[in-house]
């Protein structure tokens, strides 16, 4: 019974038919007397050589651009995002990462108390809070 034959299967034939003569080539070789010297170096294979030493380069590589990239200014926003709350006080208006609006009418620790509305009060923690809200500055962005 004939199957028919797909391409893979003669990629794969292919690919069979290429190795064997270089493996053959090498025997020639080796029973000519012109094999390589048992101290010297094996020759390169993979991308780069597959030596360890270019694997921990590359991964070494990967890690600074990424540290670069993503870590370093993520470090920057969280900083700056910290500097910002520590500066909060009475008074100041603020929007929160729910979209709240409101002006700071007590503080501690961990939480702020936020006047949304004459005698509306809401209690938030510090690290929800987004910015400092300005209505000047949203007023010139219409």
């Amino acid at each position: 019974m004939n199957l028919p034959i797909s391409p893979i299967h003669l990629m794969l034939a292919q690919a069979d038919n290429a190795q064997a003569p270089a493996a053959a080539s090498s025997a020639t070789l080796a029973s000519e007397g012109h094999a390589p010297a048992a101290g010297a170096p094996m020759e390169p294979t993979g991308f780069f050589g597959g030596g360890g030493m270019n694997t921990l380069i590359m991964i070494a590589l990967m890690f600074g651009v990424f540290y670069f990239l993503l870590i370093r200014p993520q470090q920057k926003r969280a900083r700056e995002h910290q500097k910002m709350i520590d500066s909060i006080g009475k008074g100041t208006e603020v929007i929160t990462n729910g979209g709240l609006i409101g002006r700071v009418s007590g503080l501690t620790d961990k939480v702020l108390t936020l006047e949304v509305s004459e005698k509306v009060r809401v209690r938030v923690l510090r690290s929800q809070v987004a910015g400092i809200y300005s209505a000047a500055e949203n007023a010139e962005k219409k």
